[in-house]
């Protein structure tokens, strides 16, 4: 029975091929056929569409993400070409115009932070002309470096928002304003930081530094430079007063290793490019505008609110001490290697004959132990410290400071003048009316 059906279904299978007469008379073609043209329609769309689309991708233009317009913030985050505004150049050249016939024309790196809005006051207090560059990063608080930008702005310097690493940025300025100096103060800041996140020190104060003197070493005439290194250098080394002649191979610290490859960086791009070069190694900066993560500055916050505060002993019990610097002193400092630095010898990249290249100390030559600086405090603040003594921990922090500045009073006629009481005093002051303090019978 079965196999008669399969032999009934392949005979009626074959008339399907035959093509039958209708009643008009016309031969009307088998089923397949009528398959055959719908499947060759299928195909003949399909690749007209193949077609077409192959052709739209070709054609069309490649994606670009939105372009950036500013006015006065063009930054390069890595997502966009940037475009630079005419009154952002406008006020590149305005801030970059010196008050003085004799006044310098100076791009001040890491503006908005706490040395370099103090050096780029006091240059533009002077008669010389400034412009910054800050890219605002949130290590430590966002509202206090806009703060200070707006203390800079009230005195006419313009702060450009941007990175060090943004080369197209760098280019920018350096075609809008014939620098004669860079005060290259931005950096990475914080020895314990580095540990959370050791990347950001790589990228600013190695990666950035390079990308501001590839800039720098090409630009005609090229620019003076004179950079922000630190005490930190000295790491391990016991011996002191630490001397710009001592070893400097033992860091304690990521921080401390970036800015020493700072240092030798610096000496390369010196050697082969002839770009002058002074390093200033700043020894514990202190007073008003300061940073939120020095000791001095959240010791007063955490007496004023009656928290316990951390005080780090060495082995031993040993004593811990800083050679706290005031700001004012660091400033003249720093203007002081304005001053005195020769012109670079390169042109376009290459050296025309030997550059100046040095190194100095700026502190204040008189370590105070830590235990002192919150005697002090208690004094001003005239409350009571929660202290809890620990062991040094291994963060990357070192035992003692200690500045010998034989050096920079010789050749910079660098002389400090601020001790510590009287610096703390001055902060303390500052601190209560920034933050609004609620001590109304502090000691100032």
């Amino acid at each position: 029975m079965g196999s008669q059906a399969n032999q009934l279904k392949s005979i009626l299978s074959q008339f399907d091929t035959i093509s039958t007469i209708t009643a008009a008379g016309k031969v009307k073609p088998p089923p397949y056929i009528h398959r055959l043209r719908l499947q060759s329609r299928l195909t003949l769309w399909s690749f007209l569409f193949l077609f077409i689309l192959l052709l739209f991708l070709f054609l069309s233009p490649p994606y670009c993400p939105p372009l950036k317009t500013h006015s006065d913030s063009p930054i390069n985050s890595g997502s966009g070409p940037t475009i630079f505004g005419s009154g952002w150049e406008k006020r590149v050249r305005a801030s970059a115009k010196p008050g003085t016939n004799s006044g310098f024309s100076v791009l001040v790196t890491g503006a908005a932070g706490f040395v370099g809005s103090q050096v780029s006051l006091a240059l533009k207090r002077r008669g010389d002309g400034v412009v910054g560059l800050d890219n605002y990063n949130a290590y430590y608080s966002v509202g206090l470096k806009r703060a200070r930008k707006g203390l800079l702005e009230r005195s006419g310097v313009f702060i450009v928002e941007g990175d060090l690493n943004d080369v197209v940025l760098l280019r920018k300025l350096f075609d809008s304003v014939a620098f004669t100096h860079i005060m290259h103060l931005a950096a990475q800041a914080g020895v314990r930081y580095a540990m959370l996140n050791p990347k950001s020190y790589i990228s600013s104060n190695v990666g950035g530094f390079v990308s501001l003197l590839e800039v720098a070493k090409e630009a005609d005439p090229q620019p003076i430079i004179v950079w922000a290194s630190s005490s930190s250098v000295y790491g391990l080394n016991s011996k002191v007063p630490f001397s710009e002649k001592d070893r400097t191979d033992q860091p304690a610290s990521l921080y401390a290793a970036t800015k020493k490859a700072g240092e030798g960086i610096a000496h390369v791009y010196n050697h082969i490019h002839g770009l002058s070069i002074t390093g200033l190694r700043f020894f514990t900066v202190y007073g008003p505008w300061g940073r939120p993560d020095m000791a001095y500055y959240f010791f007063t916050k955490d007496i004023l609110k009656g928290k316990e505060i951390k005080i780090f002993e060495g082995e031993s019990h040993g004593t811990v001490a800083r050679d706290f610097t005031y700001i004012d002193d660091v400033v003249k400092g720093c203007l002081a290697a304005v001053d005195t630095a020769e012109k670079s010898t390169g042109s376009g990249g290459r050296k025309r004959g030997a550059a100046q290249y040095r190194i100095y100390n700026l502190g204040n030559t008189s370590p105070v132990p830590v235990g002192k600086l919150v005697s002090i405090l208690e004094k001003l603040l005239k409350v009571k410290a929660k202290k809890k003594l620990l062991p040094l921990p291994r963060n990357g922090d070192v035992p003692f400071t200690h500045a010998n500045i034989s050096l920079s009073q010789k050749e910079l006629g660098y002389k400090p003048t601020t001790d510590l009481e009287t610096g703390l005093k001055k902060f303390v002051k500052w601190y209560m009316g920034y933050h609004g303090g609620k001590k109304k019978s502090v000691a100032l």
